[in-house]
């Protein structure tokens, strides 16, 4: 649970030259893979069902990696959210098709669950001219509600819906430009999603990638953010050409298809933390 004084202190280390920054994150991620032994194992879980060839070491050091990734990313939250817009600047590096970002066409962009995720939002809303929206889950504790709120609210007119707000404004926000940026690749429950394949395992995956895409008509472009030495490569790749089709079920498991590649790129900086199968379909028990 974040308090007062946990972001205060957050605040005060993002002043900190990015190199100890991060040196600080390998030292509280060794801790946090120590101490959290139930979210540990839930991370080992999840890489011995996606990684199946690596070996038992293998698989114990990635998770030491998803540990460390995961509190360099927390701490770097410091910066983004309270340091100087130069600096902030300067550390995220957008690259690739930015051009696909560009213009007022419908778009929403796929932004998988990588630790990198608020360093992409944060990058496309001070670096690109135009007003960015996504959905936003209310967390249980109100101190850290309101610092996440906050933060991702820094630049840009960026605008947050709950999902209790339904679909209808953020369709209106797609068909005037809007771009949507969209995380579906998280378990929401069974009653959200549809069974798909994940690294050959069924996975209740949300349809909403393939749902917004159809109702706004809108192109998909994949923005993947890859933690660095000097800050985040913030990656835009060109916009799927075979998305969204007829068959809801198809393009949900053709996302999924996708993300794995992605994720094979960098698979410590996933977020391997979350119960990614805590659903199953019928007659078969999660494996938590």
């Amino acid at each position: 649970m974040l308090t007062h004084a946990v972001l205060v202190l957050v605040r005060w280390l993002s002043v900190l030259p990015l190199s100890k920054l991060r040196a600080l994150g390998v030292v509280l991620g060794w801790v946090l893979y120590g101490l959290a032994g139930s979210r540990r194992r839930v991370v080992q879980i999840n890489l011995r069902l996606c990684f199946s060839h690596w070996s038992e070491s293998e698989v114990k050091k990635q998770a030491l990696r998803v540990f460390v990734n995961f509190a360099q990313s927390w701490l770097d939250r410091g910066w983004l959210w309270h340091g100087s817009p130069h600096i902030t600047q300067r550390r995220l590096r957008l690259c690739g098709a930015v051009a696909e970002l560009e213009g007022d066409a419908s778009t929403v962009i796929f932004a998988p669950h990588f630790m990198g995720l608020d360093a992409g939002w944060t990058a496309l809303t001070q670096q690109l001219p135009r007003r960015f929206i996504t959905i936003y889950t209310d967390q249980a504790n109100p101190v850290s509600d309101a610092w996440i709120l906050q933060g991702r609210k820094r630049f840009g007119q960026a605008r947050l819906f709950g999902r209790i707000d339904g679909v209808k404004p953020i369709l209106e926000g797609l068909r005037r430009g809007e771009p949507l940026y969209l995380l579906p690749d998280m378990n929401f429950g069974p009653e959200e999603s549809v069974f798909v394949p994940f690294y050959g395992v069924s996975a209740a995956t949300v349809p909403s990638l393939s749902r917004f895409a159809k109702l706004a008509r809108a192109k998909v472009v994949p923005v993947l953010s890859r933690m660095t030495a000097t800050g985040y490569d913030i990656e835009v790749l060109p916009a799927w050409t075979d998305f969204p089709s007829a068959d809801l079920l198809a393009d949900t498991a053709l996302m999924n298809a996708r993300l794995q590649g992605y994720i094979d790129t960098m698979p410590s900086q996933y977020y391997w933390v979350h119960k990614r199968f805590k659903d199953s379909p019928p007659g078969q028990l999660p494996p938590y």
